[in-house]
C-alpha cells in the first residue's frame, strides 16, 4: 500500500534571500531532500508539503522549488491570508499551479482570533469550493468556528489540522491533551469536514509506541468513519517529541488498525480527500 504523510514541512536556513519571519521547532534546516531521505528510510511514498507559516508567512517559494526538485514525492498546500484583499486571485492562480492540492487558513496565530464571519474568511473558502481545493483549518481552541464555517460553506471541503487539538512543540504532552475531543468529536456531523490524524503521537503520555493514543484515536475513526481521517506526521514541528520513524511506525505496525484500515488511514483516505498520490 502507498503510505503517504498529510503534512510535512521543508526549509532552508534563515538567509537574507529569503528571511525567517519566526521560528518553527526543528534543525537549523531541513531541506526538501532531507525530508525525501527521512521519508526513504522509513518507506513513506509521499507527502503533502505545507509551507512553514511560522517561519515563512505567506511565502511559499521555498516549497515550489521543492516540488520542483521532487514533483512525485510531493504535492503542495499554500497559507493563504484572508486579510489579503487580492486573496481570490492567489487561490485562482494557486489552483492553476502544478501540485497544488489545497490551501490553508491559519484561524489563530498569536493574540488574533479570525472570525468565522469575517468577509475574508468567506471569500477563501467560496473560492476554494470554485476551484474544487479543500481548505485546511489550524482551529484548536476554536472548533465551533470550524463548526460555523462548514455549515455555511457546505459545498468547501474543510479538513481540520493536527486532529483538531492543541499540540506541544516540546514535552511534556498537555495534562489533558484529549481533553476537547468531544468537541472535535461533533465536528464529525458535518459531512464536509475530514479531519488530519497528524502529530497524534505527540499527545502520548507514553513512551512510544504511544498506546494510550488509540482509545480517543477509535473514537474519532468511529465518528468520521476512516475515509474522512487522514494519517500525518507534522514533521518537523515534533522534532523534540518524537524522532520521524517513531511517528510513522505506531501506525503502520499497531494491532489496532486492520491491513485494510491501515490502508485507508495511511493513504487512501488523503488520495480521496486531495485528490492526488505520489508518482
Amino acid at each position: 500500500m502507498p503510505i503517504i504523510d498529510a503534512q510535512v514541512h521543508a526549509y532552508e536556513r534563515d538567509r537574507p534571500e529569503r528571511p525567517w519571519i519566526g521560528h518553527l521547532a526543528g534543525p537549523p534546516e531541513v531541506t526538501g531532500d532531507d525530508m525525501v531521505a527521512a521519508m526513504d528510510a522509513v518507506g513513506v511514498d509521499g507527502a503533502i508539503l505545507v509551507s512553514p507559516f511560522s517561519m515563512y508567512r505567506y511565502d511559499a517559494s521555498y516549497a515550489i522549488d521543492v516540488h520542483a526538485a521532487h514533483p512525485t514525492r510531493f504535492a503542495l498546500i499554500k497559507p493563504v491570508d484572508p486579510t489579503d484583499p487580492g486573496v481570490e486571485e492567489t487561490i485562482s492562480e494557486w489552483a492553476g499551479r502544478d501540485g497544488t492540492v489545497g490551501i490553508r487558513i491559519m484561524l489563530t496565530h498569536g493574540d488574533s482570533t479570525l472570525s468565522p464571519d469575517d468577509p475574508g474568511i468567506k471569500t477563501v473558502l467560496n473560492a476554494a469550493a470554485r476551484h474544487s481545493l479543500p481548505v485546511n483549518l489550524l482551529c484548536w481552541g476554536l472548533l465551533e468556528h470550524a463548526a460555523k464555517l462548514a455549515a455555511a460553506h457546505p459545498n468547501t471541503r474543510l479538513v481540520i489540522d493536527h486532529v483538531g487539538l492543541k499540540q506541544p512543540f516540546e514535552p511534556p504532552a498537555p495534562a489533558n491533551p484529549f481533553g476537547d475531543l468531544p468537541n472535535v468529536l461533533k465536528l464529525a456531523d458535518h459531512d464536509n469536514i475530514a479531519i488530519k490524524i497528524s502529530g497524534a503521537c505527540t499527545l502520548s503520555h507514553q513512551a512510544y509506541p504511544y498506546d494510550d493514543i488509540w482509545a480517543p484515536l477509535g473514537q474519532i475513526f468511529k465518528a468520521y468513519g476512516l475515509e474522512r481521517c487522514i494519517w500525518g506526521t507534522d514533521w518537523t514541528r515534533a522534532i523534540h517529541l518524537l524522532t520521524y520513524e517513531q511517528a510513522v511506525e505506531p501506525f503502520r505496525l499497531t494491532s489496532e488498525l486492520s491491513d485494510s484500515d491501515r490502508a485507508t488511514l495511511m493513504g487512501d483516505s488523503l488520495t480521496k480527500v486531495y485528490g492526488w498520490a505520489p508518482g
